[in-house]
């Protein structure tokens, strides 16, 4: 018969059976929390690194691109030089690719790449969207997995602009960062085989969650995994994470929990049994019970992992099974004591987790602590421990409370600090990194003194502060004067060290407020301030002047050389800061004209003259394209039957305005723009035309001198354009300035000379008694014809001396089988003398002045009737 007293045995019963439902439901959830926050922890680590190594190879590349900006004509050795430090061994990058417009010319490492140099960009339909798309938005733009042939990369293109006139950029090109992608995977820990999950990303060329995915099993998408965004530069990945194998299906302490959870019903029916029949006895033992209730409820209260209780009055310590564990001790060890507790805590956090115990205890309040435990198998562990203070009905003073293992957690706030402390120091990395490539990029590399970037940086804020300071900012722009012989004839390790030496002595004649940069090859600029317009400016360069004169000794060798330095001050009426740049150039261009080996000031007139010759210099370059300069043609004749024998091709520039102009209005300005070769080519090609003219009209014309300048003696492609113009052997001659032929030619120009020989051109010296040439370079030259200056011919009719000095010239042309030629033939009386004394050839306006080619077939025409008659 059912007993009233059963009731609550079966009320417990049912309580008890839907607590174990729930607890086991709940140890589930817990379970399940616990995996993915371990999934978590490790997936956190993979995409800390993941973001980590992409910015920092990423970042490296940055230092090159602000390179390649301030030096865009960047040759390949330079920008190995500068991508070379970008490598090492926690570097993922394959390799760096420089496109200037749009077309792959520099590459590091080159071995192994050259079949991508030439590669355009905008022919290639796998690399034009990217390049386009980081050139229009002007930033990083990275893609990938991209496949190559070599394994698959992610690349990094970065746009390139560099700065033109004033405040203008263009466009220069693309810097292309590759990363090796497995490389990647690999030092972001996705390879490790240890890593305890299994990981995916998605996400292709940074488009996040939209993108495909790239890396991994589909099963992990498709698993309920953990997810994250990688934040990359230009977008994000998506990557997500399961325990390898999968989630498990039940907890691991789940036959733990339900032992647990069985003892705990036991405890608890037990109790209900007893308690009914006592309930049936009338309540014997009524206040057992009791206590036996209060500690059963007060346990279930603190019960979360581990749950003990402690005797303050006997230091007894009862421990449940989950605490034997997570110490190590056996669940049939007997009974414990304060000392099994104090025993087991590591020696250095004894101290405090006493203390914390005693402060508890001694208060009566919560008690909370951390410590770590060395297990009886030697294990080192983390425990968290919280209780609280009670007393029985006895007023005996006891703790309860829980324990639970804390390491996972610590080792994973280890990791986390130490991957910040990792993280922190590789920015610290590439802060020097980029501290250095700026300075590189700010500086000249053999001097060490600031290049024209930052000279172009500082020049405004240096005039403003001289302004402030009620001062002026002068500039002057330093020139090295007969640097270039240097260099050619002890080399540019010579050449090198007389730029250091240089820079010291600007450095050492400009104050602490001054500034000195290198801006090319040998030249410089000095920045200082000064209270008047010009004297101490010119006192500065008189300094740097004397200084540079000095001779310096390199090797052995005593090294001569001078500077010309170009003085321009800010007054403040300068449209901006940059203009005493090109004031100060002006300048300088002034004083190597003047003589070199001196300082000039810019002034309004020297800029009207430099307008004035920059006019010219475009016109003159206009009238090349127009074919403006033609061929005027004077004859010349046989000194005794006054024959024409033939003519010299003399340059004249039919100028749209001016009228017919000769050389004396146009040849310097033309030298200065390098016109003068390719007037001598115009001059040839229209004299080659002109001889076959009047050849068909049968005009006896059977020689023609052309005018060569000693630039073009140094074109490497003379004689072959020579070859192809096919000249009539003995039909033309080249005059030489006397000055082209001294000693110590060139090579080239020597050999340039003898190859026109071989072509059947002769060789003509023109003004031949005014300059340097010696008799020896005679013997090795012998010339065709040797033309005497004008101002010697000019005064043989009066002076004995000079008659002797062209007798003696010509004696000596006679001696070696050349023929001689007197130009500035003025009078009759030039032409009788210049006869008696054995010359050859008579040319000047006597005879016949320069004319076009009609007029010259005209003349001829006339002239060959009336020697006839």
């Amino acid at each position: 018969m059912f007993s009233p007293a059963r009731i609550p045995t079966a009320i417990a019963i049912v309580v008890i059976t839907a607590c174990a439902i729930f607890a086991d439901h709940q140890n589930k959830i817990v379970s399940d929390q616990a995996a993915r926050a371990e999934v978590t922890r490790k997936l956190s680590v993979v995409r800390s690194k993941l973001e980590a190594n992409i910015n920092g190879n990423l970042q490296l590349a940055r230092g090159l691109v602000a390179a390649v900006a301030t030096e865009p004509y960047m040759s390949q050795q330079r920008f190995e030089e500068l991508a070379s430090g970008l490598f090492s061994e926690e570097s993922q990058l394959r390799n760096i690719v420089g496109a200037p417009d749009l077309v792959i010319s520099l590459i590091y490492p080159l071995p192994g790449n050259e079949k991508a140099i030439g590669l355009d960009y905008r022919k290639n339909e796998q690399q034009r969207t990217a390049a386009f798309r980081a050139r229009d938005l002007r930033k990083l733009v990275l893609v990938g997995p991209v496949d190559l042939q070599r394994g698959q990369a992610f690349i990094g293109r970065f746009p390139v602009f560099v700065r033109g006139q004033g405040t203008s950029e263009r466009f220069w090109g693309i810097i292309s960062a590759v990363i090796d992608a497995q490389r990647l995977y690999r030092a972001s820990g996705l390879l490790d085989d240890n890593l305890g999950i299994d990981v995916a990303l998605v996400g292709n060329d940074v488009a996040g969650v939209l993108g495909s995915q790239f890396f991994g099993d589909k099963q992990v998408i498709n698993g309920d995994p953990v997810t994250a965004d990688v934040i990359v530069p230009s977008g994000s990945w998506r990557i997500a994470a399961i325990p390898a194998g999968g989630w498990p299906t039940s907890p691991s302490n789940v036959w733990l929990m339900r032992a647990i959870m069985t003892a705990a019903a036991a405890l608890i029916l037990v109790p209900f049994l007893v308690a009914g029949r006592l309930v049936d006895e009338r309540n014997t033992n009524y206040w057992e019970l009791q206590r036996l209730s209060q500690r059963l409820e007060l346990a279930l209260e603190a019960s979360s992992i581990g749950v003990w209780e402690h005797d303050l009055q006997t230091n007894h310590l009862a421990w449940d099974n989950r605490v034997n564990q997570i110490y190590g001790k056996k669940s049939d060890a007997g009974q414990r004591g304060y000392a099994d507790w104090a025993g087991s805590i590591h020696p250095a956090d004894l101290p405090h987790a006493l203390a914390d115990f005693d402060r508890a205890v001694s208060e009566k309040s919560t008690y909370s602590s951390e410590y770590r435990i060395i297990r009886s198998d030697g294990e080192l562990r983390h425990i968290r421990s919280r209780a609280i203070f009670y007393q029985t009905a006895d007023k005996s003073p006891r703790m309860v409370g829980a324990e639970w293992d804390v390491t996972s957690d610590v080792l994973l706030n280890n990791e986390l600090k130490l991957a910040s402390q990792l993280a922190a120091s590789k920015n610290l990395e590439l802060e020097h990194a980029r501290e250095q490539l700026e300075h590189v990029a700010l500086h000249d590399a053999l001097t060490d003194l600031p290049n024209r970037r930052y000279l172009d940086l500082a020049l405004k804020d240096y005039t403003a502060k001289a302004a402030l300071d009620g001062s002026y900012a002068a500039l002057l722009h330093v020139d090295l004067d007969h640097f270039k012989h240097i260099n050619d004839t002890l080399g540019h390790a010579a050449g090198d060290a007389m730029l250091v030496h240089a820079s010291s002595v600007l450095k050492s004649n400009v104050d602490e407020r001054g500034f000195v940069a290198r801006v090319g090859g040998d030249e410089f600029i000095v920045l200082c301030t000064v209270s008047d317009n010009a004297s101490q400016a010119a006192a500065l360069a008189d300094r740097i002047i004397d200084q540079m004169r000095k001779p310096v000794y390199y090797d052995g060798h005593q090294c001569r050389f001078g500077v010309s330095v170009g003085i321009a001050v800010d007054t403040g009426r300068d449209a901006e800061a940059k203009q005493l740049l090109v004031n100060a150039d002006i300048a300088l261009y002034r004083a190597k004209n003047r003589g070199r080996n001196r300082h000039e000031f810019f002034s309004g007139e020297l800029q009207s003259e430099i307008i004035k010759t920059k006019r010219l210099a475009d016109e003159i370059l206009g009238g090349l394209e127009r074919n403006e300069f033609v061929p005027f043609y004077q004859p010349q004749f046989d000194a005794k039957t006054l024959r024409i024998v033939g003519v010299e091709a003399l340059a004249r520039w039919q100028h749209p305005e001016r009228g017919i102009l000769a050389p004396d209005a146009f040849l310097k300005t033309a030298e200065e723009v390098s016109a003068v070769a390719t007037i001598d080519r115009k001059i040839l090609t229209q004299s080659l035309k002109d001889f076959d003219g009047w050849t068909r009209q049968g005009i006896s014309i059977p020689h023609v001198s052309v005018n060569v300048s000693a630039r073009r003696l140094q074109d490497e492609d003379l004689i072959k354009s020579l070859g192809d113009l096919h000249i009539k052997k003995g039909t033309f001659s080249f005059e030489l300035v006397e000055s082209i032929f001294l000693d110590d030619s060139d090579d080239l120009a020597k050999w340039n000379i003898e190859q026109i020989k071989q072509l059947g051109i002769d060789i003509e010296i023109d003004d031949f008694g005014t300059g340097y040439a010696s008799i020896l370079s005679l013997l090795k030259l012998l010339p065709r014809r040797l033309k005497i200056d004008r101002q010697l011919v000019d005064a043989v009719v009066d002076s004995p001396q000079q008659r002797q000095i062209v007798s003696s010239i010509i004696e000596i042309g006679k001696s070696l089988g050349i023929e001689i030629i007197a130009e500035g033939v003025e009078t009759m009386e030039h032409a009788r003398v210049l006869t008696g004394l054995g010359c050859d050839i008579l040319q000047g306006y006597a005879l016949g002045r320069a004319m076009d080619f009609d007029s010259l077939v005209s003349f001829a025409r006339s002239r060959a009737l009336s020697v006839a008659v």
